[in-house]
C-alpha cells in the first residue's frame, strides 16, 4: 500500500483548522475526509475504510474522549484504527486521560505541519502499514534485533549488572532492583546496542513486537523511570544520553559474562 492510499479522518469542529489539515495533508499525497463533530465521524467511518483519525479533544457535544471511549469499546468495528488527538488543553492529566483510554498519540494547538506529517508517518510505522522502503540506517538496526537469549545471561555496565535470565537489575553491593517488564525490555535493548544511538521509532517498534504498547510521547517517561531506577538522574546523566531529536544511547560499555 503505497502513501497515496492512506485515508485520514480529521474530526474538528473548526472549519478553518479542518480544511488547513486537510490541504497540508493532500499536499503530502494523503487522502482526507473531515467530520465535524461525533455524528459525521461515525458516518464517515461507515461508509469508508481510515488509517488514521485526527481527533479533537474539546467539541461541543459529545467530546474527543468520549467519542475515544466508544471506538475502543470492547467489539466495536473500528477499534483498531490508531487515533492522534488534537488538543489545546494544557493540562497533562487530559492528555495522560486521552492516552490511557486509547488514543495512539497526541498533538498540542498550535502545532506545526512539519510535526503533524513526522506524527502520522510514525503511527503508520507501528500500526504496521509502512508507507515507504525501510532507509539504510532502519535496516542496519534491525540486524541487530534485541532478542534477551542472544544478548548474554549477564551484561555488566558502570556500576550496574543485568541478570538476563531472572530479569534482575543489581547494583554495586549486589542489591537486586525490580524492573517492570517495560524497563527490562528498554535496558535490554539499550545494552544490546551500547554506545549507539537507538532511534525513538526503533524502540517503540521493538516494544511492540513484544506486546508492550509505549506511546510516543510516553517514551521520555519509560527512561525517566529507568534512570531513577539506575541513579542516573540530573541534567547530565552518565548512563543514558538523550540524543536530541535521534533517540537515546547507553553511554558505557557492555561485558557480557556467562552466570
Amino acid at each position: 500500500m503505497n502513501m497515496e492510499q492512506k485515508r485520514i479522518l480529521i474530526v474538528d469542529d473548526d472549519k478553518e483548522l479542518r480544511e488547513l489539515i486537510s490541504e497540508t495533508l493532500s499536499d503530502y499525497g494523503y487522502a482526507t475526509r473531515a467530520a465535524q463533530n461525533g455524528a459525521e465521524m461515525f458516518k464517515a467511518l461507515a461508509d469508508e475504510r481510515f488509517d488514521i483519525i485526527l481527533l479533537d479533544i474539546m467539541m461541543p457535544g459529545e467530546d474527543g474522549l468520549s467519542l475515544c471511549r466508544t471506538l475502543r469499546a470492547p467489539g466495536a468495528p473500528h477499534s483498531t484504527i490508531p487515533i492522534i488527538f488534537l488538543t489545546a488543553l494544557k493540562d497533562t492529566t487530559d492528555k495522560v486521560v486521552g492516552l490511557e483510554i486509547g488514543g495512539d498519540d497526541y498533538l498540542s494547538k498550535p502545532f506545526h505541519s512539519r510535526e503533524l506529517i513526522a506524527r502520522i508517518r510514525a503511527l503508520l510505522r507501528r500500526s504496521h502499514y509502512s508507507e515507504e522502503t525501510v532507509s539504510a540506517s532502519d535496516s542496519k538496526q534491525d540486524t541487530l534485533r534485541t532478542d534477551e537469549e542472544q544478548i548474554g545471561s549477564l551484561l555488566s555496565f558502570g556500576n550496574w549488572k543485568l541478570n538476563v535470565m531472572a530479569r534482575h537489575l543489581i547494583d554495586e553491593n549486589g542489591v537486586v532492583v525490580a524492573l517492570s517488564a517495560a524497563e527490562f525490555r528498554l535496558l535490554a535493548l539499550l545494552l544490546a546496542h551500547p554506545q549507539q544511538v537507538v532511534t525513538r521509532d526503533r524502540i517503540m517498534d521493538y516494544l511492540a513486537e513484544r506486546s508492550l504498547n509505549i506511546y510516543d510521547r510516553s517514551i521520555d517517561a519509560q527512561i525517566s523511570r529507568l534512570r531513577a531506577k539506575l541513579r542516573d538522574k540530573g541534567t547530565n546523566p552518565a548512563l543514558i544520553r538523550t540524543m536530541r531529536g535521534d533517540g537515546y544511547m547507553l553511554a558505557v560499555p557492555v561485558e557480557k559474562s556467562a552466570l
